[in-house]
């Protein structure tokens, strides 16, 4: 196995383990905080927006099975790459999204990815994901782990209220 691994932040990550834990191929998705400038943040302190932090997954895929651009494909898929404030419902700083790349060639194949999203959505709106280097990821605490499947029915009111907040902003 060849495994490698890539980071996403897609706002809340409660909502962003199910969309990648379903595949073969994917060894693991992990719940956690990057790219602040606090050391071993506490979710409590992620959640005030004031640690630098996006609340990220940590994906462990076998590259035999599962490309970058897979993953990439995914990742859009559940996000609005538009919104400078959040994703959805969830609104604040560490809910900004943003691809965190391991080497050259995954911040090549996300920039490519970029590039031919922008031909796709409205002309008047920007894409706000940003691509950075992948900095020290902390694991967040063993409650925000799984979230789907240890609290299925918040999980479900939590995409619910997403797809709510989407229909409002869409009109």
């Amino acid at each position: 196995m060849n495994i490698n691994k890539a980071y996403f932040a897609g706002g809340c990550f409660w909502c962003m383990v199910k969309p990648f834990d379903t595949f073969e191929g994917i060894e693991s998705v992990t719940s956690g905080y990057m790219g602040g400038h606090v050391d071993n943040p506490s979710y409590e302190q992620v959640k005030t927006g004031n640690t630098g932090h996006l609340e990220t997954v940590e994906i462990e895929y076998d590259v035999a099975l599962f490309s970058y651009n897979k993953l990439l494909e995914i990742f859009f898929s559940v996000i609005d790459p538009s919104d400078e404030g959040g994703q959805f419902q969830d609104r604040g700083a560490q809910y900004k999204t943003a691809i965190f790349y391991t080497n050259e060639d995954q911040k090549n194949v996300a920039e490519e990815y970029i590039e031919q999203l922008k031909e796709t959505i409205d002309k008047d709106k920007a894409i706000a994901t940003q691509v950075l280097p992948a900095a020290t990821f902390y694991e967040a605490e063993p409650e925000h782990q799984d979230f789907y499947k240890k609290n299925p029915e918040r999980y479900a009111k939590e995409q619910q209220d997403r797809q709510n907040y989407k229909q409002q902003t869409d009109k």
